[in-house]
């Protein structure tokens, strides 16, 4: 099985929380493990507002499996479809109008044909979803 990791999962795993060990044990148990570049991103911005200092936030994303899967005009154009799709989702559900970086890691499951691991509302009825949050 393939993995695609995104941002909450991977703090989720961090944090050493009842969610992370679910993450831990899907990563343990999957062939392939992708991280998008786009996840790293958002992870350090997410630490350095947090006021993690630059090393330390360098030290944990080095923990981080990134595998290069080289499809970044494939997963442009689908990530454009999928923006169109998680927009009309989340307008019907009352959710906050998702980013494009949402639009971006669920368009890298569905290009690679693998599963996301998530807790993020915007993918819970997403058929690639691993659900790891509430309710």
């Amino acid at each position: 099985m393939k993995i695609v990791v995104d941002t909450y999962a991977w703090v989720e795993l961090f944090i050493g929380s009842e969610k992370g060990l679910i993450v831990k044990e899907n990563l343990g148990s999957a062939e392939e493990v992708y991280t998008p570049d786009i996840v790293l991103a958002e992870l350090a911005r997410k630490y350095r507002r947090k006021g993690v200092e630059a090393s330390e936030v360098e030290e944990r994303l080095s923990k981080i499996s990134v595998k290069n899967y080289n499809h970044e005009k494939k997963i442009a154009t689908k990530a454009a479809e999928v923006d169109c799709l998680l927009r009309e989702k989340a307008k019907k559900m009352g959710l906050r109008e998702p980013s494009l970086i949402d639009a971006i890691v669920l368009a890298t499951a569905k290009s690679l044909n693998a599963n996301l691991i998530t807790g993020d509302r915007h993918f819970k009825e997403e058929p690639e979803t691993i659900w790891i949050g509430d309710g």
